[in-house]
């Protein structure tokens, strides 16, 4: 679900603006966008409300990234019992302008699948930042 939908608190909203700045720290040309996807029927279908997805754009087709745009989507899990809810993990995704091109899944093994990947550097810092985000939300505010 779109990270400014589900921005309903501070605490919330300080999050989501925390995985933004951690983001544009480490890959300081991308211009977020906390609305990336459509308000439409068909695409209300596909969106997860148990995630909140950030968009990022580079500027023209970035070599290092081989895309030109990323979807970040951190997926949540409220345990029933405990009404506990944590940052499970996060899927990251690379398109250009025939669509995706690459994925990064942080639940299993963290590598990089689909026609090409970002370059090793970009990689290594992507899943740095997919670390530092997931700390965040998993972080108690007690």
């Amino acid at each position: 679900m779109n990270a400014s939908e589900q921005a309903t608190n501070l605490e919330l909203a300080s999050k989501i603006a925390t995985a933004v700045n951690l983001f544009k720290f480490e890959f300081p040309d991308a211009k977020s966008d906390l609305k990336p996807w459509k308000n439409d029927p068909e695409t209300r279908e596909l969106v997860d409300p148990e995630s909140i997805d950030i968009g990022f754009h580079f500027p023209g087709v970035s070599k290092s990234w081989r895309s030109r745009s990323v979807l970040i989507q951190i997926r949540f899990y409220q345990d029933p019992i405990t009404k506990l809810r944590r940052a499970i993990g996060m899927e990251v995704a690379g398109f250009d302008h025939r669509g995706e091109v690459w994925r990064l899944s942080t639940v299993e093994n963290w590598s990089f699948v689909g026609e090409v990947s970002p370059t090793s550097e970009v990689g290594e810092k992507l899943k740095l930042v997919c670390r530092q985000i997931l700390e965040v939300f998993n972080k108690s505010s007690d």
